[in-house]
């Protein structure tokens, strides 16, 4: 990403240390546990904000506004074990605060929106049949159990993770995740 093009000189230390630690050694204004902890939650983060704004460009800025605001808010983080999840409540805020940005400059309804992002997201793919196939199956799910199957699918998190990312409890994760595929199967089936 561009604002943070110097975590690819991160060093070694900093490995094996919790995202709990790194977030509050952030928060005394360690620009190495900002590095690190940035290395070890970006793909997460990004996919988790892509599956809400359905575009690459939109989900980049979100995630750099996203880490600006964990560097700048970590002093008043209270640990409680989940350092992923107050990032994801950061950006999902920023990503409702850019639907509202957006709606209230073109004023389009959010479904509108939604559909005017995925097009712009669909022109980026390359293979237009996949990317229609993929937009289409994706729109037949929930946003939770979208956001549930591209965490597990693109950011490669386990159910476990997910669930304590988005403080759900694991049954309703897996339950969720099962739905989406059983959706995902049937609707590709009929394509």
């Amino acid at each position: 990403m561009l604002l943070f093009g110097m975590t690819a000189a991160v060093g070694e230390s900093g490995k094996g240390v919790s995202d709990e630690t790194l977030l509050k050694q952030v928060g005394t204004g360690d620009r190495e546990a900002f590095r690190q902890l940035y290395q070890n939650t970006d793909r997460t983060v990004y996919s988790f904000i892509l599956s809400i704004v359905k575009n690459p460009s939109d989900a980049e800025e979100i995630l750099q506004e996203t880490y600006l605001k964990v560097w700048t808010s970590a002093s008043g983080y209270v640990g409680q074990g989940k350092p992923l999840a107050w990032i994801f409540t950061i950006a999902r805020n920023l990503c409702y605060m850019r639907f509202r940005d957006r709606k209230h400059e073109a004023d389009v309804g959010l479904d509108d929106l939604n559909q005017t992002e995925m097009g712009e997201l669909c022109r980026q793919i390359e293979n237009v049949a996949d990317r229609m196939a993929l937009m289409a199956a994706l729109e037949v799910l929930k946003e939770d159990e979208r956001q549930i199957v591209i965490l597990h699918a693109s950011a490669g998190m386990k159910h476990r993770e997910i669930a304590a990312s988005l403080q759900m409890p694991l049954a309703t994760v897996l339950s969720k995740y099962r739905r989406a595929m059983k959706k995902l199967e049937e609707y590709l089936g009929r394509e």
